[in-house]
């Protein structure tokens, strides 16, 4: 690799004797890829794709391998897979990358619906997310604990794995321990900062007895979890100084955020700041009395990683997001290609699939655990045709330049000047600015793969004909259904929120009045919306007929909805529906409960638009398949969906072609 644009980043370091090529560690993500408790092929392939991009350090998911955890639903991976580690162990650090297992519990945590039964923790408290109330533990089955894990590290060790990690953060089991909010106890594991940490202190210990020097103990701690009496940095440089003073673990990290409302603070989204963890990083570093650090938290881009190291803020960068997003982020950046990475956009789709139980996907990568992944560029199909994209979006992007790169002689029309489609409608609105990226790569494939555009042009069914495609993708979009309360004589008068927001795009003078955003859609780009019209008019309101809104969205990311609406004072009339009348000229909107009937009226009203599910724009669809074209409809064009449908659905298209 060349070094000469980050010297720091490609250095080499050592940890427990052990050489990194570089400071890159993919940090523990799960991946949905094991299957009946077994590894898997595909979650070999997903850690052996980012160690042959570049990264020194591997981090799995957390592993199951403790007895009580056998019984639990979806464990990861259980201690009967000694063949299945050896092999993984084998594959990842063949690419001289060091492969370390996560091992952890989640005591009283959870973060998808119900309650854990039989859960465990330090105190019977509930779980301030699921309200999961744990048995206390007694010292006879923490200390079986200790024992457990530390055989399970040996196992792990056994097996080719250079170490494993302690995930005490997170609000798990071990962070409920350290913890005065959750830790209760008055006996030897709890009672004082020395009590509360005694259960982290003595698996390091048990681990290192069993083990020796030569592996690799990470220790993950809790940084600031954003908790009223818990642990912010000055609990947090108490339990660093404590548990890292014996220099018995190899590494330090710290992570934010718990199983509360601050679980969000763990991925921190594009809504805010880049790095936003490296002030507090910083300060801990001292605690940390000479520890090797690991620093992460929204570290996207190579110069960001470099300058952390550079700087001396940390010894190594911690990505879990971009590499999920780029496998050869690394590879790509020492090789003077940063602008050809497939940037993470921070948008945390990929933790919504994850806690659905779903194998990990993102947005802006369609191949993630494939076996061609790494670094991917589609092979030749052999057969040369002529295809023609209709649709400058995301989808019709993503099929365009994957259909040209596989040889066809490809065409894409688009109705706006600029690429991007309904996707750059979403880039000045709050936390849009990262989305630029998904359709910047794709365009950067496409010229390098030979696409032919055609812009500022709504083709139609003769222009189509006239180019005598044997293939047509259909990537036109989608368009909300207005709702049955608005006249269809007065939908004119009354937009869809996507094109009442291009309207407003660059306004910045303050209009007199309210505004009211009909939420039948209940996406994060429906509160994008409503955050940027608080800075335009006096007051904004959400009507939904629902309970509640943002009901669409997987947890963290709804949970910075609700707190950003919160924030700016945006007003939520819930199990509601306008009721149209004229005194709407007059500013007046009615509205009715949706249950009960009752009426009540906004007055004031300056903006009316709504937010619906979408409708495809497929009309092109059947009288080009009557001329006996072969046609595909990919995104919102074939199901109005979001943007992983988009990259995906293009992607397959373009592929199959």
């Amino acid at each position: 690799m060349d070094q000469s644009s980050y010297p720091a980043l490609l250095s080499p370091f050592a940890l427990a004797g052990k050489m990194l090529r570089n400071r890159v560690m993919h940090v523990a993500m799960s991946t949905r890829l094991a299957v009946d408790r077994t590894v898997t092929d595909e979650i070999v392939q997903y850690h052996v794709n980012r160690a042959a991009g570049g990264a020194a350090v591997i981090v799995t998911e957390p592993l199951g391998m403790m007895p009580h955890q056998r019984d639990l639903p979806r464990p990861q991976v259980v201690t009967q897979n000694l063949d299945g580690f050896s092999r993984w162990a084998a594959q990842v650090e063949a690419h001289d990358c060091r492969l370390i297992g996560q091992l952890q519990d989640s005591g009283r945590g959870r973060h998808y619906p119900g309650r854990t039964h039989n859960a465990q923790g330090a105190s019977a408290l509930p779980d301030d997310l699921s309200w999961t109330v744990p048995r206390a533990m007694e010292i006879d089955a923490i200390r079986t604990m200790i024992g457990d894990i530390a055989e399970a590290a040996r196992l792990l060790q056994r097996s080719g794995f250079s170490g494993i990690e302690i995930s005490a953060g997170h609000g798990h089991l071990f962070h409920q321990f350290l913890s005065p909010w959750s830790n209760r106890r008055t006996d030897l594991f709890g009672g004082d900062w020395e009590g509360r940490a005694r259960f982290v202190a003595e698996l390091i210990a048990g681990i290192r007895d069993l083990c020796g020097a030569g592996f690799i103990i990470g220790l993950k701690l809790p940084g600031d979890d954003g908790v009223p009496g818990s642990i912010a940095l000055p609990e947090a440089t108490i339990i660093t100084a404590m548990l890292t003073g014996q220099r018995q673990a190899d590494y330090v990290g710290f992570c934010q955020g718990a199983h509360a409302q601050t679980l969000e603070m763990h991925v921190p989204d594009r809504y805010g700041d880049r790095l936003p963890h490296m002030d507090l990083v910083r300060q801990l570093r001292a605690a940390a009395g000479g520890t090797p650090l690991v620093a992460f938290g929204r570290i996207t881009d190579p110069a960001e990683a470099e300058r952390v190291v550079r700087d001396g803020d940390a010894d190594l960068v911690g990505l879990g997001r971009p590499l999920v997003a780029d496998p050869a982020w690394l590879l790509k950046a020492a090789s003077n290609r940063a602008f050809d990475v497939r940037y993470c956009i921070s948008c945390n789709t990929c933790w919504g699939t994850i806690i659905s139980h779903q194998p990990i996907a993102c947005v802006n990568n369609p191949r993630v655990g494939k076996a061609d992944e790494m670094d991917f560029w589609p092979q030749p199909s052999g057969l040369q045709r002529r295809v023609t994209v209709v649709g400058g979006g995301v989808a019709g992007l993503e099929a365009a330049w994957v259909a040209a790169a596989r040889g066809h002689h490809v065409t894409l029309f688009g109705a706006s000047e600029e690429l991007g489609g309904r996707a750059r409608l979403r880039v000045p609105l709050p936390g849009g600015e990262t989305i630029t990226s998904i359709y910047d790569y794709q365009h950067t494939a496409a010229v390098r793969a030979g696409v032919t555009f055609k812009l500022g042009r709504l083709a139609d069914f003769a222009e189509i004909a006239a180019s005598r495609p044997d293939a047509v993708v259909l990537a036109c979009g989608s368009d909300m259904i207005p709702p049955d309360w608005l006249p269809p004589d007065e939908q004119a008068l009354v937009p869809d929120l996507r094109a009442a927001m291009r309207g407003l795009v660059g306004v910045t003078q303050r209009q007199r009045g309210k505004a009211v955003i009909f939420d039948t859609d209940h996406t994060e780009a429906t509160y994008a919306a409503a955050e940027m019209l608080t800075h335009i008019f006096d007051q904004v309101i959400i009507m939904t007929p629902r309970d509640t809104v943002a009901t669409d969205m997987q947890l963290v990311t709804r949970q910075g909805v609700l707190r950003r609406l919160a924030e700016r004072r945006i007003n939520v009339i819930p199990s509601s529906t306008p009721i149209w009348s004229a005194g709407f000229e007059d500013g007046m909107l009615d509205y009715a409960n949706v249950f009960t009937g009752e009426r009540g009226c906004v007055e004031d009203v300056s903006f009316l638009s709504y937010s619906t599910p979408r409708v495809p724009m497929d009309a092109l669809a059947t009288p080009l398949r009557q001329a006996g074209m072969d046609v595909h409809l990919v995104g919102d064009c074939q199901t109005a969906a979001d943007l992983l449908s988009a990259t995906a659905t293009g992607h397959a298209i373009g592929m199959a072609l």
